[in-house]
């Protein structure tokens, strides 16, 4: 058996599943000033007479951490840049407490300019006195030399709660992305430590000794424990625990959108044939282009409880949330109220949405029930216009899928599959008033939490070889070693191949579901004065995102239901 627990911003969703399918599902309220008692609850619901020893293990994904971000709730942090010949970092910055300091190294390694020490320790006690906890510290080349980024890191440990360096976070070369990359891990690292360590003592106190992980952005999961060091792949988890929800469920020659209608946020993706897109840099969430592996996924400020609100004489909803809906003892009028209003809601007290909703609908000179339609309505319109965008964006790019890259591919989709709470009303209005199928979704409102259940752990490496100064190095794996003049590409293959495999093991891969593609090889020839000096040789390879290899038994019993 597996436990998948998917926390929302609103309820957190619990799955039993087995060989025999969906075993036990349950929603309980999301308190995010109290996530232990949240995650115990559940967990206490979910296994309740289950002997420990029938769970094998626990899958978790979570939009906490994407909500702060299209929130723009993120904690203070410090971030510490050095950069060298070329733009200047401070066009990159992404937060008052930015500082870019002298010393840089060239792109084969070679230092061009040392650290001032002195320079860095200064910073270190403003950030201190300023109360920052967590910084991230990037320098422009360190994916192929980290010598400045640990001198650094040195000076800092003493003061300082968490360091997250450049080349420890991404093996990429891509400064501007790399900086947004350590910079939102640094920002997204205690609301993750809090939710991490909630769960840690729910199911220490339920007696549960289990194998824990997190489902990461790309759709794959990684050991729980891993994912401190790595706070930002559990941004978009949640939209992600949406796709490959729906990925075992979805017609296998269709193009589908799936929109995963949550309390704060409404997550959108395109599957192709079953098959879920890829962004193939990273991770792009409000203003933050990163080098986070992700699925191609987009979440807008849209959700049951988002604050409603007339501006002058337009109906606004979201991007904000300030709790639950005035039905459910919220405080602001939300979309779910209106549903209430309309008769399509469950669980709360109507009377307490038709009061909150009357003056609104008063000063639009409309019913109170009519007021509700243009609420639903407009929520509605909104998500189909930010769908159509999304398709927009992905057709102006070259399609790239997690198995492959679809050159001059234009996605047409014809077809949305709704999921969440309210998804059956969302569905068919917006079928009536668009150009989409409505296709539904098995065990529409407990979708994520089974297909966070049914990820694989997944995970890429860089290796980088240089023949002419004799070594081969994985920066992010903290990994180097000797090589001959005489190493090739081929060879770099099949460390790279040795390596990840050796690394999915560690973050709890099952045997069975090593699935190993090369996304990038590339051989360059050195020369200098007319001479042949050697080979630089790069080759990035990943574990790809899928569901575990008997699925197929599980959904099939899904579905039947």
């Amino acid at each position: 058996m597996i436990i998948g627990l998917d926390v929302g911003g609103t309820h957190t969703d619990i799955v039993l599943v087995g060989d025999n399918g969906l075993l036990r599902k349950i929603k309980v309220p999301t308190d995010t000033a109290a996530l232990f008692k949240t995650v115990l609850s559940g967990i206490e619901k979910i296994t309740e007479n289950i002997p420990p020893e029938k769970i094998r293990h626990a899958v978790l994904s979570t939009t906490l951490t994407t909500n702060a971000i299209v929130q723009n709730k993120l904690p203070p942090v410090g971030m510490i840049i050095s950069g060298g010949p070329g733009l200047d970092p401070v066009l990159f910055q992404t937060n008052p407490h930015y500082f870019t300091i002298s010393g840089s190294i060239d792109h084969s390694g070679r230092e061009i300019e040392p650290i001032e020490t002195t320079q860095v320790e200064d910073i270190a006690r403003h950030l201190k006195s300023d109360g920052i906890r967590h910084v991230g510290v990037v320098g422009k080349f360190s994916a192929r030399n980290p010598s400045h980024e640990l001198q650094i890191s040195e000076i800092l440990t003493p003061h300082f709660d968490k360091i997250f360096l450049g080349h420890r976070i991404s093996g990429h070369l891509n400064f501007p992305r790399r900086i947004h990359t350590a910079f939102l891990n640094a920002s997204v690292y205690p609301i993750h430590k809090e939710f991490f360590e909630a769960v840690k003592a729910s199911l220490h106190q339920k007696g549960l000794s289990i194998p824990i992980y997190i489902l990461k952005a790309d759709g794959g999961t990684m050991r729980f424990d891993a994912s401190i060091d790595f706070p930002g792949q559990s941004i978009l988890s949640g939209p992600s625990a949406s796709v490959m929800g729906s990925v075992a469920f979805a017609p296998a020659d269709k193009e589908i959108i799936v929109m995963d209608i949550g309390g704060s946020t409404t997550d959108m993706a395109v599957l192709i044939k079953q098959t879920p897109l890829l962004c193939p840099l990273g991770i792009e969430i409000g203003p933050y282009k990163t080098l986070i592996r992700a699925l191609n996924s987009h979440s807008i400020g849209i959700g049951g409880d988002s604050v409603v609100r007339l501006e002058g004489t337009a109906l606004k909803i979201g991007p904000d949330r300030m709790g639950r809906a005035l039905a459910y003892g919220g405080p602001v009028l939300t979309p779910t109220d209106a549903l209430f209003v309309l008769g399509k809601g469950e669980g709360g007290d109507r009377e307490k949405s038709v009061q909150g909703l009357t003056p609104i609908a008063q000063k639009m000179g409309l019913s109170v029930e009519a007021a509700a339609f243009e609420i639903f309505d407009l929520a509605c319109q909104d998500i189909l216009t930010a769908a159509r965008e999304m398709i927009g964006r992905i057709n102006g790019k070259p399609v790239y899928t997690i198995k492959e890259v679809l050159e001059n591919y234009q996605i047409m989709p014809r077809h949305i599959m709704v999921i969440g709470g309210p998804a059956p009303y969302f569905a068919e209005h917006m079928e009536q008033i668009s150009e989409f199928t409505a296709l539904k979704v098995p065990q529409w409102s407990v979708a994520n939490a089974i297909g966070t259940a049914l990820s694989r752990t997944t995970c890429e490496m860089t290796l980088f070889a240089d023949t002419q100064k004799g070594i081969a190095m994985a920066p992010e794996e903290a990994f180097s070693k000797s090589i001959p003049a005489s190493f090739t590409k081929k060879d770099a293959l099949e460390m790279g191949h040795d390596l990840l495999r050796q690394k999915a093991l560690q973050n709890g891969a099952d045997m069975n579901d090593l699935d190993v593609d090369v996304l990038e090889e590339l051989e360059f020839n050195m020369v200098r004065g007319f001479r042949f000096t050697g080979k630089n040789i790069r080759v990035k390879l990943q574990i790809k995102p899928g569901l575990i290899h008997n699925y197929k038994m599980i959904t099939d019993k899904i579905s039947a239901l």
